[in-house]
C-alpha cells in the first residue's frame, strides 16, 4: 500500500526544447495513475504541465488542478479534472498545493518551476514540513542546479544541520519508489500536513 497517496509536481509551462521532456512529463502522469497516487499539479493545460496532468486522467488517475485566477486564460486552464481549485493569487496557490500533497517532485521547468521548488526546500530547511521534495534530474536538466548546492555547502552556506534536504531520481521509474524509499518511518503521511508556516511569514 502507498504511504504517499499525492504527489505536487512542478514542471513548466512549456514543453522545452527537448521532445524527452513532455516524454517524461506523460511517463510520470502514467506512472502516477498505475500506482493509484494522485496528482497536484498547477492547473493548466500547456507544456509539461498539461502534459502530466493529460497523461494521468487519461490512465484513470486522480487529478487535482490548482491555478490562481489571474493564470486561467494564459496557462489555458484543463478543466477535465476531477478537482479544480481557483485561488485569488499565488501564494493562495502555492498553500493549497502544500496542504493537498504528501510529496514533491520537480520536474523540469523555468523559473517559476524553480522558485516552487525552492521554497519547498527552504520549509524542510527550516524544519516547517518533512515532506520528501525529489529533483527529477531527468537527462541532466537539473545538474546545475544540484552542483550549485553542492557549491553553497562547500562554501559554508548550508551548515550541518541546515542542508537543504532533497532527493534526486535520473529516471522517470525511480521517482515514486525514490519517494517511498525515503519515508520507511512515515505510517500516516496525513500527520505531516499540519505544521507549516503561512506563505510570507517565513
Amino acid at each position: 500500500m502507498n504511504r504517499i497517496r499525492t504527489v505536487c509536481v512542478f514542471c513548466g509551462s512549456s514543453p522545452g526544447a527537448q521532445p524527452e521532456h513532455l516524454d517524461d512529463a506523460e511517463a510520470l502522469g502514467r506512472a502516477l495513475a498505475a500506482a493509484g497516487v494522485g496528482l497536484v499539479y498547477g492547473g493548466g493545460n500547456i507544456g509539461l504541465m498539461g502534459a502530466v496532468a493529460r497523461a494521468t486522467l487519461n490512465a484513470g488517475g486522480h487529478v487535482t488542478g490548482v491555478i490562481p485566477r489571474f493564470l486561467v486564460e494564459r496557462e489555458v486552464m484543463l478543466g477535465d479534472v476531477q478537482e479544480l481549485v481557483i485561488t485569488e493569487d499565488m501564494h493562495e496557490r502555492k498553500r493549497i498545493m502544500f496542504e493537498r500533497s504528501d510529496a514533491f517532485v520537480a520536474l523540469p521547468g523555468g523559473i517559476g518551476t524553480l522558485e516552487e521548488l525552492v521554497e519547498q526546500m527552504t520549509w524542510a530547511q527550516l524544519g516547517r514540513h518533512e515532506k520528501p521534495i525529489l529533483i527529477a534530474n531527468l537527462h541532466g536538466f537539473w545538474t546545475p542546479l544540484l552542483t550549485l548546492l553542492d557549491h553553497m555547502h562547500a562554501e559554508g552556506f548550508l551548515r550541518p544541520g541546515l542542508e537543504s534536504p532533497h532527493i534526486v531520481a535520473a529516471r522517470v521509474e525511480d521517482i515514486l519508489p525514490t519517494l517511498e524509499a525515503s519515508l520507511p518511518y512515515v505510517e500516516d503521511m496525513a500527520d505531516n500536513a499540519e505544521a507549516v508556516a503561512p506563505v510570507g511569514q517565513l
